[in-house]
C-alpha cells in the first residue's frame, strides 16, 4: 500500500484521522438515487478496490474477485433481473407495506457510473482448511470484509454505493458467466452522487427504524442480562448523537462533543489527502476536534 495511505506502526490515529474513521461509518448511505452522470477516475476506483483487497480473511484466503461492469446494454440486462425479482419479491411484503414497496427506489444500476459484482471463489482455500473446516461459510463473510472496506473507502472519496440484493442469484451468474462453484457476493452501483442523505432512506420513508444498542447487547450468554454500565455509555453516546447540532459554514453541523481520552503523543501520518476530503471539511473537522470525540462534520 502506498506510504501516505498508512499509519507508523504501533501508533494509535490522531483525533482528525480517528474523526474521518467514525464520519465514514456514520454518514455511509445505501446509495440508490442521487447519482451524478459523471464519470468515474480509474484511479479513484482503483484505491476503492485496493481497499477491498485488504479485507481481513479467515485463513488468509482472500476469495473475492471483482467484476467491474460498465456496458450499458449488460446493465439494462441486470435491471431487467431486478425488476422481475422485485415482482416475485412483492407477494412476500405485508399487504400494508406493499404500496410503499412499490414506492421504493431500490436500484441505480443504469443512472450509476459502474456497476461492481463482488464475488467468492468457494474454491479457492480448497487446499488449506485453516479457520473452515468447522465454519465452511467463512468465505462467504470474507467476502462481506470486502464489501464494507469498498464501501468505507467510497464514502471517504465521496462516492456513492448501492448494494443490489433483489436479484435472483442464479439468473445474475447467467448473465455474468460466473462459474458455478463461485458465488455472487454483492452486486453493488458505484459512482459520484450529488448528496448523502442524513438518514438512511429506508428510515427517511417510514420503513424501518435504527434499534436501540443497548437492547442488542447480552452478557456473558444469549440474552444474558448485565453490562448496565456499558449499556448505559452507549446510551450516552447515542443521546449525544441526536441533541441540537451546531451550524457551520456552507450547510455543514458538527455533532455535539463526547469527551474522550487524550490522543497517543505520536499522533497517526494519516493523510486527508489520501482521503479526498476538501479542505473545508478538514478544518472544520480539526477545530471542532479537539479533545472530542467524536466530533463529525455531519452533511
Amino acid at each position: 500500500m502506498p506510504e501516505h495511505m498508512t499509519a507508523p506502526m504501533g501508533d494509535g490515529f490522531d483525533q482528525m484521522a480517528r474523526d474521518a474513521v467514525y464520519r465514514a461509518m456514520f454518514t455511509r448511505r445505501d446509495v440508490r438515487s442521487h447519482f451524478l452522470p459523471d464519470a468515474l477516475d480509474d484511479e479513484v476506483l482503483a484505491r476503492l478496490l485496493l481497499a477491498a483487497h485488504h479485507a481481513p480473511s479467515v485463513g488468509f484466503m482472500q476469495p473475492w474477485n471483482f467484476i467491474v461492469i460498465r456496458d450499458a446494454a449488460r446493465r439494462g440486462d441486470v435491471r431487467d433481473l431486478f425488476l422481475a425479482a422485485r415482482e416475485q419479491e412483492l407477494p412476500e411484503i405485508e399487504e400494508e407495506r406493499q404500496a410503499l414497496y412499490r414506492k421504493l427506489k431500490l436500484e441505480g444500476i443504469c443512472e450509476s457510473a459502474v456497476n461492481i459484482c463482488i464475488t467468492c471463489d468457494r474454491q479457492r482455500s480448497q487446499g488449506s482448511p485453516l479457520g473452515r473446516w468447522h465454519n465452511p461459510e467463512m468465505d462467504l463473510y470474507s467476502t462481506v470484509c470486502a464489501v464494507q472496506n469498498f464501501w468505507l473507502a467510497a464514502r471517504a472519496e465521496g462516492v456513492g454505493v448501492g448494494w443490489v440484493s433483489i436479484i435472483e442469484p442464479q439468473a445474475l451468474k447467467s448473465l455474468l458467466s460466473i462459474p458455478e462453484h463461485v458465488t455472487p457476493v454483492a452486486y453493488l452501483c458505484v459512482g459520484r452522487v450529488s448528496e448523502f442523505a442524513s438518514k438512511p432512506d429506508l428510515e427517511t420513508h417510514g420503513w424501518g427504524r435504527r434499534l436501540p444498542l443497548p437492547d442488542l447487547i447480552m452478557s456473558e450468554t444469549f440474552r444474558g442480562q448485565g453490562e448496565v454500565p456499558l449499556k448505559s455509555t452507549v446510551a450516552r453516546l447515542k443521546a449525544s448523537d441526536v441533541a441540537p447540532a451546531t451550524t457551520c459554514p456552507a450547510g455543514q453541523f458538527v455533532a455535539p462533543a463526547v469527551p474522550q481520552r487524550e490522543p497517543p503523543k505520536e499522533a497517526s501520518a494519516l493523510s486527508f489527502n489520501s482521503l479526498n476530503f476538501d479542505d473545508a471539511s478538514a478544518s472544520l473537522m480539526s477545530q471542532a476536534g479537539s479533545g472530542t470525540w467524536p466530533a463529525m462534520v455531519l452533511k
